[in-house]
């Protein structure tokens, strides 16, 4: 816990104005900013702090986004800075390290693209390296670089150079069984152990479901043990390593046609966090809900939209 006005020195925009605006709401510190309502925060922000600041920014964009995100990168619990504005705030700080972040959804509702974007996010602002396990040929390389080549100055000769670079710490693995990942992930965890790490930052499945689905069928007991034992690899590695794990989950019909997230109950309990992507496109974009989290309420949810 340190209070704001400690942060200034590394973070400007923490001026007197905006610790005058945070005091007005009971916010001292930056454990007050970050267990505040932020979508609370950013309404009365819009109507109270610094109007001029909020002129040159991208629409949608308000202060209270700026400082939370530099608050969230000193206490080294965002993954990245600009992941996804609108998902950040509603998650408070967005993926977490030492969390297993689920993301459940129907077929093109958007969980690859949410994958694809989180790592080349950490690759472009040069958080480390990420592990991208992909079961499903749905990794795209192409799409990596479209992320990493959005800039504010497209005309810059060393764009190209750039992403190429960015694209280096990206490692993507093919893997189309689970006893295949469970080898990767065990090997990894070692690795990690060892300090054979790469600086790496953030590890992502997808689909995890689609490896331990065919194994669950039959009522045996085989399926669920390989399903427990991924789990348990994926929290140790989270946890031990401070890492961000993605995983993406696909959903299966239920009682009354209602559909459901896939790999059932006991799997219910292993991610920390499961966030479900509607798949239903609006003018605001792909909504996502907060179905599980350790420290925000279930049902909030927000729009985002796939540039």
């Amino acid at each position: 816990m340190a209070p704001l006005e400690d942060l200034e020195r590394d973070y400007p925009i923490i001026d007197s104005n905006f610790r005058m605006f945070c005091a007005s709401h009971g916010i001292f510190t930056d454990t007050d900013f970050l267990m505040h309502d932020l979508s609370a925060l950013e309404a009365f922000a819009r109507q109270d702090y610094a109007p001029q600041k909020l002129e040159h920014d991208v629409k949608g964009n308000v202060a209270t986004t700026m400082i939370y995100t530099s608050i969230i990168q000193w206490a080294n619990l965002k993954i990245d800075n600009g992941f996804w504005t609108s998902i950040d705030i509603l998650l408070q700080g967005g993926l977490r390290a030492g969390h297993v972040t689920e993301l459940v959804g129907p077929s093109c509702s958007g969980k690859t693209q949410v994958c694809l974007k989180a790592a080349s996010h950490v690759a472009r602002n040069s958080l480390g390296k990420v592990v991208y396990f992909d079961t499903g040929n749905s990794f795209s390389p192409k799409r990596v670089a479209q992320f990493l080549s959005f800039s504010p100055d497209p005309s810059t000769t060393q764009l190209n150079k750039t992403v190429e670079r960015d694209m280096s710490s990206i490692v993507c693995h093919s893997v189309f069984d689970i006893f295949t990942l469970l080898d990767m992930l065990r090997q990894l965890r070692n690795n990690l152990r060892s300090q054979i790490s790469f600086q790496m930052r953030m590890l992502i499945i997808d689909s995890l479901s689609s490896l331990i689905a065919p194994v669950l069928g039959g009522g045996g007991v085989h399926g669920h043990a390989l399903m427990a034992t991924a789990g348990l690899l994926l929290k140790e590695i989270a946890h031990e390593s401070n890492l961000c794990v993605v995983v993406t989950n696909h959903m299966v019909a239920g009682e009354a046609g209602m559909l459901k997230p896939a790999l059932g109950e006991s799997w219910k309990s292993i991610p920390h966090v499961r966030l479900l992507l509607s798949g239903k496109y609006s003018a605001n974009g792909t909504r996502i809900k907060i179905l599980k989290h350790p420290y925000l309420a279930s049902g909030k949810s927000t729009d985002f939209v796939v540039i």
